[in-house]
């Protein structure tokens, strides 16, 4: 076993005699094969291969595979996007009727994607705030909850998860807990060894980095038993008759139940499938991942200590900070940094907010974060503007909070950057 250093470097491929170094783009929609009988095993489910991209690709199955070495999972899959990947890990699981339960602090389009969309679908669901008592917890769930989701590092709030907390909740009441570890990455965290069952990603952040593609990417863990808790989950312990009659969780085990179900159903019936190209280029990504996310992580660090004593600054949100209410749980799950991202509230609210983003010369106004180049925004009135002051609140999302992506430049000019926007308000 290699360290994730190695792994974001080498992980997934390894070519053979005379094979290409880079992984190939295999820009194909489908695979010839000798005979229909050939072909009819990949559809039974009996041979491993190839037959259309829009379920399995090998340059998307070679990257998917280099996401699941550096989380520790045992099979993985990319989709067209973060948003796809956290769907598809929460329908693999439920259906019209069943309940999820969910922090309250996560990104706007999660939260509008569980309480609006899935909610039109029959999926009925419940908030928490990250910070609940064990007993608040508790009481959020119902006999038809199918999974738990949390966002290890919230966007945009920068809550921290308790891992542990949620998961052994979950696991009480015999249903999984899937976290979004976009923030942090696997390069620092690895929710899976803190009792996570199912992972996702949006990889346009971090692991593309570079504001290239679109991407997202669930994995998992391999951990949860299915068969014990099979009167909850019917989806994977029953025969799919859709799909020849198989059984799952029977025919291909804890390791790898999930993530089969998930494409043998869900993309192939949505589609939802990241282009090769994309795979190739999220790649390209995860090779200097570890070294950007240090980068990253300092640039911040120095950011919101700079913040910190400003007099125009209501409040600064991040972990790495010793007065943070989050910094002893980071300190459990990120020893060695959390992400790039810094929050803080403006005197002055959304006034204050516009004033200051307009004045910024270096950080551009994105609404993207996680990106080798320094962006902001202000989430009230972008990414969390279908929210209302009510839900804004109960995600910890002021009117006046910014978003500061720091990007890998000189943290010096990051600061003074920051420095001469607060002057113009």
């Amino acid at each position: 076993m290699y360290n994730n250093d190695t792994i974001c470097v080498q992980g997934g491929y390894t070519p053979g005699n005379g094979e290409p170094r880079q992984i190939p783009i295999v820009q194909s929609t489908t695979f010839k094969y000798a005979t229909s009988e050939d072909m009819g095993k990949l559809f039974d489910l009996e041979a491993s291969g190839y037959f259309y991209t829009r379920l399995q690709n090998p340059t998307n199955d070679t990257v998917a595979a280099k996401i699941c070495e550096l989380e520790g999972g045992t099979a993985a899959m990319l989709t067209s996007s973060g948003q796809a990947a956290n769907f598809f890990a929460m329908f693999n699981l439920c259906s019209c009727g069943d309940h999820i339960v969910s922090s309250s602090s996560i990104y706007g389009g999660t939260f509008n994607l569980i309480s609006v969309t899935m909610a039109r679908m029959g999926i009925e669901s419940t908030f928490v705030e990250p910070d609940c008592t064990a007993e608040e917890l508790e009481a959020a769930f119902r006999p038809n909850t199918k999974c738990v989701f949390g966002e290890t590092v919230a966007n945009p709030a920068l809550t921290v998860l308790d891992i542990e907390k949620f998961a052994a909740a979950a696991h009480r009441h015999g249903v999984p807990l899937i976290v979004d570890n976009t923030f942090p990455t696997p390069v620092n965290c690895r929710p899976i060894e803190w009792g996570a069952d199912i992972v996702t990603h949006s990889t346009t952040k971090y692991m593309d980095g570079h504001g290239s593609c679109v991407g997202g990417a669930i994995v998992d863990g391999g951990k949860f038993d299915w068969m014990a808790h099979a009167d909850k989950f019917p989806g994977l312990c029953t025969p799919d008759e859709s799909y020849h009659g198989i059984t799952y969780a029977e025919k291909f085990g804890q390791g790898g139940a999930f993530i089969t179900k998930c494409t043998a159903q869900l993309m192939r019936d949505l589609g939802s499938i990241q282009a090769p190209q994309h795979a190739f280029l999220l790649n390209l990504g995860l090779e200097s991942l570890h070294l950007r996310m240090a980068r990253h992580c300092a640039n911040a660090q120095a950011l919101a200590e700079f913040l910190h004593d400003h007099p125009k600054v209501v409040s600064v949100r991040y972990c790495g900070l010793p007065d943070d209410p989050y910094h002893e749980l980071a300190q459990k799950y990120m020893p060695n940094g959390s992400c790039g991202v810094v929050s803080f509230e403006l005197d002055g609210g959304r006034e204050a907010a516009s004033r200051f983003m307009a004045s910024l010369r270096l950080a551009a106004i994105e609404t993207h974060v996680a990106d080798a180049r320094s962006c902001c925004l202000n989430p009230a009135t972008s990414t969390h503007r279908q929210m209302t002051d009510e839900q804004l609140a109960a995600a910890g999302i002021p009117a006046g909070l910014v978003r500061l992506s720091c990007g890998i430049e000189s943290a010096e000019d990051i600061i003074a950057d920051v420095s001469q926007a607060l002057d113009a308000i």
